[in-house]
């Protein structure tokens, strides 16, 4: 079969106006970004619409470092909800360029289900990410120049919190120094960096209704605190205006299109492990306006992004899910049931047996917000049908619709048994309103342990030194009643990223506490889950060239 590039080029594109038009945008509203890529204004988001249609959620088992496929199912079932005659838009995040030159080569859908162009997608594409770190570099270096400017009045945080932000996975920069050398070069202090889609800026985009919104968020970022224990903002600092003229842009969604030319809006990219994982706000709404259905994703598996995404996104945007799809592989299932990584492409029948209780832990988590669940196996060219039964006859045992995606290697076509199950269970059976983990009012450490225990299965939460400094600070800000965002690794359900399964009765520990006061919610970092990752032995860079002027190495 062709790469998933190979098969990229081998599509024509539409102009980008046509796609708009096709969905019911008027062509003076879009912002072209090139002919294939586009920006469209927030405003408008018609509120009645976006209430009127179907939110679909796609999240997946607990990954495998070889990944789960949930973008392409999300891309697949919107094509395949498309050709049995609904109106259907995808909404997704931007890649990031740490993971696309690190581990993954790619992540805008892959096969017969990706989002186009998908090499400027994946590269620079309109110039979001950029933005969000610029802004966020910008607020440091306005930071430290207010320091340097007033040190001679006395005035000096005794914390800073605010760091730095690169969308390059470097380990190297995780703790750093600034300063250094003469005086004139400013303070010398300790800082560091964090990938981009951890910045909170990032957050701040993603759950932004609009400009006014995002400016407001914006003065409320707490940078540190002041030797008399005041907090200090970036409304202190007096450059909210400035850092929002470099996110006026960036804000708006982007418009592009699938393989089979449907409209899909990929918009903001924080990552699910270290920040929540869910597409812009923005965006959302904006496939809403104009799709009766819409198909979004929330990063790794549904302990994370779908956790997030109900608790977080949904909590402050009334949005309410009619479906919850969860993915699943043979192969991630046989490694959840014991199968050895290099071995999870060979049958196992009885490995396979034992990881379907990974997904039945997640079946349960999804079901306690209200949900209704569906699952979509996602089939892979080695999977047997004897596999796909099992899973099926599993699926259906605990009443829950089972359909298998083909969306890889037959596009849209591929996914009409998805989409059918998808229509029909949300005609018939869908979700109630949301039940979320835990209540507004409940403080910080209720939450966390609400959240560990009743969706990761921990029996004991510890915390730091460090982080119940923290939970005292939050108390005396009155911010308590801010959602939680658990960083933790992606691969278990637990903060060991070896433990595979439906792991219970654990240790969590919480080593810190970030406040996002600009975003409205607090960041608990869970075991040894670092904020910038580092790049692998053999990163992905090594093979991404350019040759005969077409680009090689994307996915």
């Amino acid at each position: 079969m062709k790469s998933d590039i190979e098969i990229a080029r081998s599509i024509p594109l539409k102009k980008i106006k046509q796609v708009a038009t096709e969905i019911g945008i008027p062509r003076e509203k879009v912002d072209n970004y090139g002919r294939y890529m586009a920006k469209i204004p927030e405003y408008l988001i018609d509120p009645d619409l976006v209430r009127q249609h179907h939110l679909i959620l796609v999240t997946a088992i607990t990954p495998t470092r070889a990944g789960i496929g949930k973008t392409t199912v999300s891309i697949g079932l919107t094509l395949g909800l498309n050709r049995i005659g609904k109106k259907a838009i995808v909404a997704l995040r931007e890649p990031s360029l740490g993971p696309c030159f690190g581990m993954k080569g790619g992540a805008a859908g892959g096969g017969y289900a990706q989002v186009l162009p998908m090499e400027k997608i994946n590269l620079h594409f309109t110039g979001d990410f950029h933005a969000i770190t610029s802004a966020h570099n910008m607020i440091s270096a306005l930071l430290d120049n207010y320091l340097y400017q007033h040190q001679e009045k006395g005035f000096g945080l005794k914390e800073i919190l605010w760091k730095r932000v690169l969308d390059v996975n470097d380990r190297s920069l995780r703790s750093i120094v600034t300063g250094l050398g003469p005086k004139s070069n400013g303070i010398t202090q300790q800082s560091g960096f964090d990938i981009t889609p951890a910045s909170e800026l990032m957050a701040i985009l993603c759950l932004s209704r609009d400009l006014d919104d995002l400016r407001h968020r914006i003065e409320n970022i707490l940078l540190g605190f002041t030797y008399d224990n005041s907090p200090f903002t970036v409304r202190d600092l007096g450059v909210a205006g400035a850092i929002t003229v470099l996110l006026k842009e960036a804000l708006r969604p982007n418009l592009v299109q699938t393989t089979e030319g449907t409209a899909a809006f990929v918009h903001g990219g924080p990552f699910a492990n270290i920040a929540h994982g869910c597409n812009s706000l923005i965006a959302t709404q904006m496939a809403l306006t104009f799709g009766e259905y819409v198909v979004t994703e929330a990063g790794f598996g549904a302990d994370l992004g779908a956790e997030k995404f109900y608790n977080i996104k949904c909590r402050r945007s009334g949005l309410q899910p009619k479906l919850t799809v969860l993915v699943a592989t043979a192969q991630g299932l046989k490694m959840h049931g014991g199968v050895a990584l290099d071995r999870i492409k060979e049958p196992c029948m009885e490995g396979l047996r034992q990881g379907l209780a990974n997904l039945d832990k997640h079946i349960r988590n999804i079901r306690s917000f209200g949900q209704t669940v569906v699952v979509a196996f996602n089939r892979y060219a080695e999977d047997k049908e004897e596999e796909i039964d099992l899973v099926r006859r599993h699926s259906e045992a605990l009443g829950v619709g089972f359909a298998v995606n083909n969306a890889f290697s037959e596009g849209g076509q591929g996914a009409e048994e998805l989409a059918r199950l998808v229509a029909e269970t949300i005609e018939n059976q869908p979700s109630a309103p949301l039940q979320f983990t835990y209540a507004d009012e409940d403080v910080t450490e209720v939450k966390i342990e609400k959240i560990a225990s009743r969706i990761y299965g921990a029996s004991l939460i510890t915390y730091s030194t460090a982080a119940r400094n923290m939970l005292k600070r939050i108390q005396e800000l009155g911010i308590a009643h801010f959602p939680v965002c658990i960083a933790k690794t992606q691969f278990s359900f637990s903060a060991d990223p070896k433990i595979y399964g439906a792991v219970d009765h654990f240790e969590l520990h919480i080593k810190d506490i970030v406040i996002n006061n600009g975003a409205g919610m607090i960041v608990a970092v869970a075991g040894e889950i670092l904020r910038m990752p580092g790049l692998p032995r053999d990163p992905q860079a090594t093979r991404i060239d350019i040759r005969n002027g077409e680009i090689e190495g994307l996915s």
